[in-house]
């Protein structure tokens, strides 16, 4: 008997799917055991890949950790393996840079099997049109209809978010994070919206802003989270629908900032081939589609984003969405860049309730962003 052991991260987008597939490929590989465990995402970051890899031969991982990994070899390079074919046809077949996200100086570290990145949500019962420029956000948020998760690591997507969709993206060269016109018209666009909300929202995170939205109709409109198309289906509170997030420059819903999650295999797993093969199987469009939707996940494959069903059952949340998920903005992978990104956050959250400066901010940010290249900045676990 085969016995792999797997972690993923404890909500039920992250293991409901992988669960069910689990059982199913057990059914037709009866020789073969897979269980999984869960943690919660502050208790994956808070251990270091080369200490979950010696524990688990699957594992669930962001993009950002491919850095770590390849530093420490502590995953199973994909390519080279006997799948190159299917990762070439990956390479294709999956939303925007989500495949991309996991190919990281030469080897493919994961399979992207969940796909999301920052997009826009509203009430469809409460608001009929949603707003396209992000001054139409400014004027709906005069109005008290605007929720949105602001707490640390939102606030700073968001503020890469915009950065990129006015055309720039932070840390476009190694010497310069960035273009300091840029974020100051960022900052400034971001306190237009943040001065009408409620408190709060400085705290909060997508889910909770998600589950505000469809159990109080007090707002009607998120214009930047990771979406969930769980809100989206039939059993819902109050269904959310999602779209592509409002412009502030002129180039339409472009620079949204990719997350989403891989599937990984433990370099140290003694049962790779095994683990490979559900891996993939895991990744194939038709499962995509089918049983790893059903379960409540949230595919990376095209199948699942062109499938007639998946957005008949979700107010059509992959088809709105998918602009916004082709332009989206890849962040730097390196292995110091998650630190930076934990530290800037937490400067961009005080900088958006006053206790700093803009100018303060932005210089920290570029010391922090200098010191990401060459020291492993400490993360900040919330």
């Amino acid at each position: 008997m085969i016995t792999l052991k797997g972690m993923t991260w404890d909500h039920p987008r992250g293991y409901a799917p992988l669960e069910k597939a689990a059982a199913l490929y057990t059914e037709s590989h009866p020789d073969v055991a897979i269980t999984w465990d869960r943690r919660s995402l502050q208790a994956f970051a808070d251990r270091p890949l080369s200490l979950m890899t010696q524990e688990y031969d699957l594992l669930v991982i962001d993009h950002p950790h491919v850095g770590e990994a390849e530093r420490d070899r502590s995953l199973l390079p994909l390519n080279g393996t006997g799948h190159d074919a299917e990762l070439e046809n990956l390479a294709k077949r999956s939303i925007g840079p989500s495949y991309e996200s996991y190919d990281y100086k030469g080897a493919v570290w994961a399979l992207p099997i969940d796909a999301a990145a920052q997009v826009a949500c509203w009430r469809p019962d409460l608001l009929q049109a949603p707003p396209q420029t992000w001054g139409d956000v400014i004027a709906l948020a005069e109005q008290k209809q605007v929720i949105m998760p602001l707490k640390p690591i939102d606030a700073m997507a968001s503020f890469c978010t915009l950065s990129a969709n006015i055309g720039h993206p932070l840390a476009a060269t190694e010497a310069q994070l960035l273009d300091r016109a840029a974020a100051r018209e960022v900052f400034e666009n971001l306190f237009a919206v943040v001065r009408h909300l409620e408190p709060g929202c400085l705290s909060a995170n997508p889910i909770e802003v998600l589950e505000t939205l469809s159990r109080e109709d007090r707002y009607s409109y998120c214009p930047l989270l990771y979406g969930y198309n769980s809100y989206s289906r039939p059993g819902a509170a109050k269904p959310i629908a999602f779209g592509d997030i409002p412009a502030l420059g002129s180039s339409g819903p472009c620079g949204s900032m990719i997350g989403g999650a891989g599937l990984s295999v433990s370099a140290n797993c003694e049962h790779k081939e095994t683990a490979l093969d559900f891996a993939f199987w895991v990744m194939n469009g038709k499962n995509q589609s089918g049983f790893y939707f059903e379960a409540l996940g949230q595919p990376g494959h095209l199948d699942a984003w062109e499938s007639e069903q998946t957005n008949g059952q979700s107010l059509d949340f992959f088809r709105n969405t998918r602009e916004t998920l082709e332009k989206s903005w890849l962040r730097p992978r390196y292995d110091g860049f998650l630190g930076f990104i934990d530290q800037g956050g937490a400067l961009v959250n005080e900088c958006l309730r006053g206790r700093r400066s803009v100018e303060e901010v932005l210089d920290a940010l570029e010391v922090i962003y200098e010191e990401s290249h060459t020291v492993r900045l400490e993360r900040i676990y919330e």
